[in-house]
């Protein structure tokens, strides 16, 4: 935005700031450029000191409130060494007096942009520092991942949508971050958004922003998530929970790249990558109705589906021991961290929570157990009312009498869903036995 109450600067701006590739609105005073930054959010402000209506110190002031990101610079004929101080006080990135040749403002220009993109870049960065404590890696060597990591390879370096199906606990945000990580915009932010999380009433206002005043409770204006993902990648989480109502302004923007913050009349052109994710059956949910076509269609340029961990048996151990190494076991290869009957017993399982319920499983064993081997003991109890019971008598023969009681108790009160009256009239014991065995147990896994 350029704003000075000079015409002739006015028209030499209009032709020329477009002429050296950049947008330009053109405000002849003050009020004017208050007004436009109310409405769009510009990267640069260019502004005179001395305008009607409000001067050049207070455009920059509301600026910086509106966008703490907006660069600022100020163009006058005042050349004093104490307007320039004030100008930099309240956040101008430089000063330039007239007259100034273009080239001059030109290379300023550039220190901008420059200067945006380092800002990207950093935070981006930050970003990615985060997610490395405690991260997991994409990680089989069934023929079901491998497909997906030939699929990951393949899409990541475009810019082309991507839908990743598969049920819950599966690891569709690691796919969509190996996406992420493998592509173009890898430097750029990942913006990750779960549909089913935010409220309808919001979700307009969180992914496209809004203006303050246009509804009750927008004290402030508020840049969308689009936006913040302006150059890198926007994950929606769960995207078949999309309210209907959304799902034709998000088309309208994966068509266009069109943001219209909520209250504004002009929109703003973002550059952002998008990645999707769902457990539900988008394809039935067009059928009744509930998704749109269009937006199916085009979300659905590239399909990455995810196997559940019941199809991927041979993944299992491998990856019981990566996550038993990242709860903090030692190394090692499986047998050295599982006795046989828990291998048995993991991979015997359905896991219907899939990978999330292994991880828990792993990280409850690995707080009980004071050092490998796991053994049955150390599962939860949870674990044995889930389809393990075949597995568990198939061990039963290496268990000690101590550990097939602990069993039995355990199951029972999974069965009655921890009501101990019940448990016991099925065990054939008294309440006192069972507590009893439960605080005997409790003082052992102390000990």
């Amino acid at each position: 935005m350029f704003a000075d109450d000079e015409k002739s600067l006015q028209e030499l701006m209009r032709l020329e700031l477009p002429r050296m590739g950049h947008e330009a609105t053109i405000c002849p005073d003050g009020a004017t450029a208050v007004a436009a930054l109310d409405r769009n959010t510009y990267d640069c402000i260019l502004v005179d000191l001395d305008m009607p209506g409000c001067n050049g110190i207070e455009v920059i002031a509301r600026a910086k409130q509106l966008s703490p990101d907006t660069e600022a610079v100020v163009l006058t004929g005042k050349s004093s060494l104490e307007t320039a101080v004030a100008a930099l006080r309240h956040g101008a990135f430089d000063y330039l007096t007239k007259p100034c040749k273009l080239v001059d403002l030109e290379a300023v220009l550039r220190r901008v942009a420059e200067k945006r993109e380092l800002t990207y870049k950093y935070r981006a960065i930050k970003q990615r520092l985060k997610r490395i404590e405690g991260a997991v890696d994409l990680i089989g060597r069934s023929e079901g991942m491998r497909q997906v990591f030939r699929l990951v390879e393949k899409v990541a370096p475009t810019n082309s949508t991507v839908l990743i199906q598969g049920e819950t606990g599966t690891g569709k945000e690691l796919v969509a971050r190996a996406v992420y990580d493998q592509s173009l915009r890898a430097e750029m932010p990942l913006v990750p958004v779960n549909c089913g999380a935010l409220p309808e009433n919001l979700i307009e206002s969180e992914l496209f922003g809004h203006r303050k005043g246009s509804f009750t409770g927008a004290d402030d204006h508020r840049t969308g998530l689009l936006q913040v993902a302006n150059g890198g990648t926007l994950f929606l989480d769960e995207i078949g929970e999309l309210p209907k109502s959304m799902q034709a302004k998000l088309l309208r923007f994966l068509e266009n790249g069109e943001v219209r913050r909520v209250g504004d009349n002009e929109a703003s052109i973002c550059d952002v990558r998008v990645i999707c994710a769902t457990n539900r059956d988008l394809t039935a949910m067009v059928a009744d109705g509930e998704f749109r076509e269009d937006l199916w269609f085009r979300i659905n340029t590239f399909e990455i589906p995810l196997p559940p961990l019941r199809e991927r048996i041979d993944d299992i151990p491998l990856l019981a021991r990566h996550l038993a190494a990242r709860f903090g076991a030692p190394r090692g290869s499986e047998d050295a961290v599982f006795s046989p009957d828990v291998l048995d017993a993991l991979t015997g399982h359905t896991w219907p929570g899939n990978v999330r319920e292994l991880a828990n499983v792993i990280e409850h064993a690995m707080i009980l157990c004071d050092s490998p081997p796991i053994k049955l003991e150390h599962l939860p109890r949870r674990f044995f009312a889930q389809g393990t019971a075949v597995s568990v008598a198939r061990s039963a023969e290496t268990l000690n009498l101590r550990e097939l009681e602990t069993l039995a108790i355990h199951e029972a009160l999974d069965r009655h869903q921890g009501n101990k009256s019940k448990a016991v009239e099925e065990l054939g014991i008294s309440l006192k036995t069972l507590y009893n065995k439960l605080n005997q147990e409790s003082r052992e896994h102390v000990a």
